[in-house]
Order: C-alpha cells, then sequence, then structure tokens
C-alpha cells in the first residue's frame, strides 16, 4: 500500500513538474540587429568619433610642442647655452611636459569609454523596455539575445527581434 502511495504521488509531482516546463514560453531576439539599425545609434557613434578626434587632435598639439621644445633644447645644449644646472631643470620641465601629455592620453582614453556610455546607455534602456514590453505582451517567460552567441538552436517562431524593431518604430 506505502508504495502504490508512493508510486502516485512522484507521479503526481512529476506530472505537476512536466506540466510548468510546458507552460514556459520562451523567446530570443538579436539585439545587435535592433541596435545597429537604430538612427540614435548611428548619431551617437558620430558624436563619439567627433569628440575623439578632437582629444587626438588637443593629443597631437601637445606633443608637436612638446617636440619642439626638445628640439630647441637640443640647440641651446648643442650650443653650450645652457650651464649644468639650467640644462638639468629644463629636462625636468621636459619630463613634467611629457608626463602630461602620457595622463592626457590615459584619461582621453576614461573619458571616450565615458562618453560613450553617456550617449548608448539610454538608447540600451529603451531596447530593454522594448524587450519587456514585448516579452510581457506576447507571455514569454525567458528572452535569449541571439547576438551573445549562447543559443545553440532555435526556431525562427520564437525570434522577437522584429517585434522589438516595431516597438521602438523602426
Amino acid at each position: 500500500m506505502k508504495n502504490t502511495i508512493r508510486t502516485v504521488l512522484s507521479f503526481m509531482i512529476l506530472s505537476f513538474a512536466f506540466l510548468q516546463v510546458q507552460a514556459q514560453k520562451i523567446g530570443y531576439v538579436d539585439s545587435q540587429a535592433v541596435i545597429a539599425d537604430m538612427a540614435e545609434v548611428k548619431e551617437a557613434n558620430s558624436n563619439l568619433e567627433t569628440y575623439g578626434s578632437q582629444l587626438q587632435k588637443r593629443a597631437e598639439q601637445m606633443y608637436k610642442s612638446l617636440e619642439t621644445k626638445a628640439a630647441t633644447l637640443q640647440q641651446k645644449r648643442d650650443g653650450g647655452e645652457l650651464s649644468p644646472k639650467q640644462l638639468e631643470i629644463e629636462m625636468a620641465n621636459l619630463q613634467k611636459e611629457e608626463q602630461k601629455l602620457i595622463d592626457f592620453q590615459s584619461s582621453s582614453q576614461n573619458d571616450i569609454a565615458a562618453k560613450q556610455n553617456e550617449l548608448l546607455q539610454p538608447i540600451l534602456d529603451r531596447v530593454q523596455v522594448a524587450i519587456d514590453e514585448v516579452a510581457d505582451a506576447e507571455g514569454y517567460t525567458y528572452i535569449f539575445d541571439s547576438s551573445q552567441g549562447v543559443i545553440l538552436y532555435a526556431d525562427d517562431s520564437t525570434n522577437i527581434t522584429s517585434k522589438v524593431k516595431a516597438k521602438l518604430s523602426m
């Protein structure tokens, strides 16, 4: 009798678990395709490129200035116009300026990354909201991102990329 009850109880638990798995609706989206087609992304990338060019020009100006000062110092040294003490001071100043250039280049990379985040985060947030809305409206339990290379196989009927683009009015 106990075995029969256990068998029936086990069968009921497995049936319930199977029904739970069956009730889940899973889909996927290619977020990179959505983002690549957005006009806002193209504008943000253009702004980012302009910002990067401005920083690059500033770095080039700093480099040219440093190069000119180094050449002038070399001429003065070769001409005997500087005492050893003056040469030492001028070399130290040149090294400080060189370090400023290195620091500027390093901070420029950080500034570009921050600017990219500033420009793209609102766009990524809009895409996420659209994905959430489509998933909620269509009754999906899970949405995977196929652009991340995690999905090994998926039925095209579970691809919500076009629905997300439609939600974003693309």
